[in-house]
């Protein structure tokens, strides 16, 4: 998506939620300066085996996509602590099928800073194999991060994976976004192959006040913020 796609879509400058500011990135992680925090949200490592194991073939390379993904975040910003925001892992028994030059791919991501897994509804554990620390939830200033957002404060959270489909010139594109009304951010599934779930739908009226909020869309090189307004359902 380039800026010429839609016309309401503007570079996006960082999001404000509870008086902090986190740096949006085109990967997927949110950046806070402050702290060198980077955080992603929605993995699923070894979404691809999982589903091999019942009959659904998938190539698969998710967790080495995913992976890269994230190491080009990690260059980026250089972060002093990464915060995986829950569901890292497809299933608690992902650790053990990933691939050893996976497994040693994402160690060499750990090493050097601090690593921290919060639970998810898919990994409520994080493999012990993986070091790190573990958490149900994360505070920046007034701002709760957790994987699951309750509606409540300020926070950021995963869980519901969020795209946006936005009118263009040449059709309708549907791309990963984060959310975000000043209060409350949803971060798009970072996962090469989790799927995602229209901002429009019900599922995130409980969480976000409609008229404050964007959809922030990840595109090839930079994120835009879109207004909901400009959105189209699926």
């Amino acid at each position: 998506m380039s800026a010429q796609d839609n016309a309401a879509a503007l570079r996006v400058e960082p999001l404000r939620i509870g008086g902090q500011s986190f740096t949006p990135h085109a990967s997927g992680a949110l950046f806070h300066e402050d702290e060198r925090l980077l955080v992603v949200s929605d993995l699923h490592l070894e979404k691809g085996s999982a589903y091999a194991a019942r009959r659904v073939l998938l190539p698969p390379y998710d967790t080495a996509a995913t992976l890269a993904r994230l190491e080009t975040a990690l260059a980026r910003f250089k972060p002093r602590a990464v915060l995986a925001l829950g569901d890292s892992f497809h299933d608690t028994d992902a650790g053990a099928r990933m691939d050893p030059r996976d497994a040693e791919a994402l160690r060499a991501l750990q090493r050097g800073r601090e690593w921290i897994w919060a639970a998810g509804n898919h990994d409520p554990q994080a493999p012990a194999a993986f070091g790190g620390a573990r958490c149900a939830h994360m505070r920046v200033g007034e701002v709760i991060l957790r994987h699951e957002a309750l509606g409540e404060g300020f926070e950021i959270a995963g869980h519901l994976h969020p795209v946006a489909r936005v009118a263009s010139p040449r059709g309708a594109v549907r791309r990963r976004c984060f959310v975000n009304d000043g209060a409350r951010c949803v971060m798009p599934a970072f996962g090469a192959y989790a799927g995602g779930l229209n901002v429009l739908d019900a599922a995130f009226a409980p969480l976000l006040a409609r008229e404050r909020a964007s959809a922030h869309v990840l595109g090839r090189d930079a994120v835009y913020r879109v207004s909901l307004s400009a959105c189209r359902p699926d």
